[in-house]
């Protein structure tokens, strides 16, 4: 059976050359990484804290946990500071500021937006300039498929966005990592994800439906599939369809 390491050993290779790509990470960079207790986020921040071996510098790293108690979702915030302190990674926990007549439960979109913008100003008071989302190919390919079903247009992930004329960057460092890897990482590491602390609307949110609907065609199609996504959104589909072939063959 592999181990964490071996499993981190050919993920880091995929995040070093998005890095060397999308000139995601530099030294000297000081990064939030958005950590939502879920094995994307979680495995992200786990390669991210290795440094040097990632940037050929060192850089900082700062776990950052949006609670969402507030919203009447479940709490992760126990868990995740235990496993925050066992790693050794500085780490905050930002407040989800609500209006005062939000309505609850919240809406998906309206919970993404008020989470991203908790993130986005907790990165900004902890001096950071950049924040760090665990967003992954197959994520890529989900956005670009919902934007074109629900919007009419083509919308994909950046690997790179600057935002507030430069003064922060998000960077997807997982851009060319699939979901199938990051699961065989979440095992061989023994994450456990009890059922009570995962979101109780997952299950209506239409991201669900479109990567299930992804995830019935065979593995060799959905590959092909990711990649004419990436070309549609204008991104590297050549060098993505590549990348995963390669995951494909391990």
């Amino acid at each position: 059976m592999a181990t964490p390491d071996s499993i981190a050993h050919y993920l880091l290779r995929d995040v070093k050359r998005a890095v060397r790509e999308f000139a995601l990470i530099e030294a000297s960079d000081r990064i939030a990484v958005g950590v939502s207790g879920g094995k994307d986020s979680r495995t992200l921040l786990e390669l991210l804290a290795r440094g040097v071996e990632i940037a050929g510098g060192s850089y900082e790293v700062v776990a950052v946990h949006v609670e969402t108690a507030s919203a009447g979702l479940p709490d992760q915030r126990p868990a995740l500071k235990a496993w925050f302190e066992a790693l050794g990674v500085p780490y905050a926990i930002a407040p989800l500021e609500l209006p005062a007549d939000e309505c609850l439960s919240l809406e998906c979109f309206r919970c993404t937006r008020l989470r991203r913008k908790a993130l986005f100003r907790a990165t900004l008071e902890l001096g950071c300039n950049k924040v760090a989302f665990g967003h992954h190919a197959d994520d890529a390919a989900v956005t670009t498929l919902l934007s074109l079903l629900y919007k009419g247009q083509v919308e994909g992930l950046a690997p790179r966005r600057e935002f507030f004329a430069g003064q922060l960057t998000v960077i997807r460092p997982l851009i060319y990592v699939t979901e199938a890897e990051i699961k065989r990482y979440a095992r061989a590491r023994g994450w456990d994800f009890p059922p009570e602390l995962e979101c109780p609307r997952q299950a209506d949110a239409r991201r669900d439906k479109v990567a299930a609907f992804l995830a019935s065609f065979r593995p060799r199609e959905r590959e092909q599939i990711r990649a004419n996504l990436w070309r549609l959104s204008g991104d590297r589909a050549d060098d993505l369809n590549g990348a995963l072939k390669q995951q494909e063959d391990r």
